[in-house]
């Protein structure tokens, strides 16, 4: 279980991006984090995996102080957390498999990993997880050789070598074609179906929130406006998250 507690975060330069949030999610749940550019949906999940410091507040991950971990303790938490990145955040001129592998940082040597070397067994699931997201033939390929659509799968690939028992997702389609990504949204769908993997995953568009999430909540200028089931977003509660001059658009 997850679980947000009054979060509240202001950049140095007064900029309040969250005012005071509190949810919770239950294991196993596809949450949307939905709102317009400028919530501050970015930030709440980068202050759950603490890539971001909040002002104050506290994110408890399996009744684990989130806010309170330091040095090896943050470092065990971030084991348990994926994270997909909306600009996929690779090595473009390395490989696949080195991305990959660096999904395993966590778990090994420091020595050891600046030499690239890992056992049989990290490279045995290095594949697996290339072949989950359908790209086990492309593991020597360079990764700036590769389409939009196939290195966020290798994001989802290296996010996967932590073994997460949480996956955070920051926009993963948003600079996506609409078919690709209900492919990248599919992959998660199926992560969060066959492997339990609780997924948080902040979107745009209302028709894929309806399609893949099992609920929903809304930031507006950094408050929550929303918490519920997808399907109760009508036209008047979109209109409150959105703005009044908002037109809903369809993604198919």
């Amino acid at each position: 279980m997850l679980r947000v507690e009054n979060l509240t975060k202001v950049y140095p330069n007064g900029t309040q991006a969250l005012k005071n949030v509190s949810f919770e999610v239950a294991d196993g749940e596809f949450l949307a984090v939905i709102g317009l550019s400028g919530s501050g949906k970015s930030t709440l999940l980068r202050c759950i995996n603490r890539l971001i410091e909040p002002t104050s507040g506290k994110i408890y991950w399996d009744d684990t102080d989130v806010t309170a971990a330091k040095g090896p303790e943050i470092r065990k938490i971030r084991r348990q957390i994926g994270m997909v990145f909306q600009q996929f955040n690779l090595v473009k001129r390395a490989s696949v498999y080195t991305n990959v592998m660096s999904g395993r940082l966590g778990y090994v040597d420091t020595f050891p990993s600046l030499l690239h070397v890992f056992s049989a067994q990290d490279r045995a699931r290095a594949l697996a997880n290339l072949d989950q997201v359908g790209l086990s033939e492309k593991i020597h390929v360079r990764v700036d050789s590769l389409s939009g659509g196939q290195q966020q799968r290798v994001g989802i690939a290296r996010a996967l070598m932590q073994e997460p028992k949480l996956m955070l997702a920051d926009e993963p389609v948003a600079s996506l074609d609409p078919v690709l990504a209900h492919s990248i949204l599919k992959y998660l769908e199926q992560l969060n179906k066959e492997r339990g993997i609780t997924v948080l995953c902040s979107l745009h568009f209302l028709d894929l929130v309806h399609r893949y999430a099992t609920r929903a909540i809304a930031l507006k200028d950094g408050e929550l406006v929303f918490k519920g089931l997808p399907q109760e977003i009508d036209d008047a509660q979109f209109k409150s998250i959105y703005g009044q001059e908002a037109e809903r658009v369809s993604i198919i």
